[in-house]
């Protein structure tokens, strides 16, 4: 069965709409939840370039495609038919971006299509049951190929994300490093400098001084 959708906008990451009545009989469900926001972040870094992918996370299966720079994503159990998966998010892309395509790159709030939880909720209790005559059809449609679509596992997908990520923060943490380092070494060279002229700026001023003191008695 479908679990869960969601949809994001692939170059920042940012939630357009989701499934509002969506994972309720998912245990963890706020869990996968935040494994879809990560997904979303690396996508937005360009940590994967699958167009469409599969994902496996313990019982269930994030299935996702990615059209127009939109990520249409949903979470079904595993023995749900991959076929059926990617033929619902056809569906929502169609419509999603017939409403909503021209404000897509416009929006600045996350959530801004939260309205499109209707079509979701109605488009997804026609994939519930995958007996009915309707998706039977669907299935033995041999148009419609998802053998060639990659299954990767959750934490090698996340994890290519981490890790880049890991160097990143190394390499901001030695940049930073750097400065800091930098900014003593011309501390150091300053006090070095006032230390070396300042026994000397004494001396010309106490001259000074008596000169002028001498040239005001006199």
């Amino acid at each position: 069965m479908v679990k869960l959708t969601m949809i994001a906008r692939v170059t920042d990451g940012l939630p357009l709409a989701e499934g509002l009545d969506d994972g309720r009989d998912v245990k963890d469900a706020e869990f996968y939840k935040q494994q879809v926001k990560a997904l979303f972040k690396n996508l937005s870094r360009g940590h994967n370039e699958a167009s469409r992918m599969s994902v496996e996370t313990g019982p269930y299966v994030f299935h996702y495609i990615i059209e127009g720079r939109v990520c249409y994503l949903t979470m079904c159990d595993r023995a749900y038919p991959k076929k059926l998966a990617f033929q619902y998010l056809e569906e929502l892309r169609n419509e999603f971006e017939r409403v909503n395509g021209s404000q897509i790159e416009t929006a600045a709030r996350p959530y801004a299509f939260i309205k499109f939880d209707t079509f979701i909720q109605k488009t997804k209790k026609l994939y519930q049951d995958t007996h009915t005559q309707r998706n039977i059809a669907k299935l033995n449609d041999e148009l419609y190929e998802v053998h060639q679509i990659m299954t990767r596992n959750v934490q090698e997908v996340l994890g290519v994300g981490e890790q880049l990520d890991q160097v990143s923060q190394m390499s901001s943490r030695l940049s930073s490093e750097s400065r800091i380092y930098a900014d003593k070494a011309r501390d150091l060279n300053r006090q070095a400098l006032i230390r070396k002229w300042a026994p000397v700026a004494i001396v010309f001023g106490v001259v000074f001084v008596l000169f002028w003191l001498k040239n005001k008695l006199w």
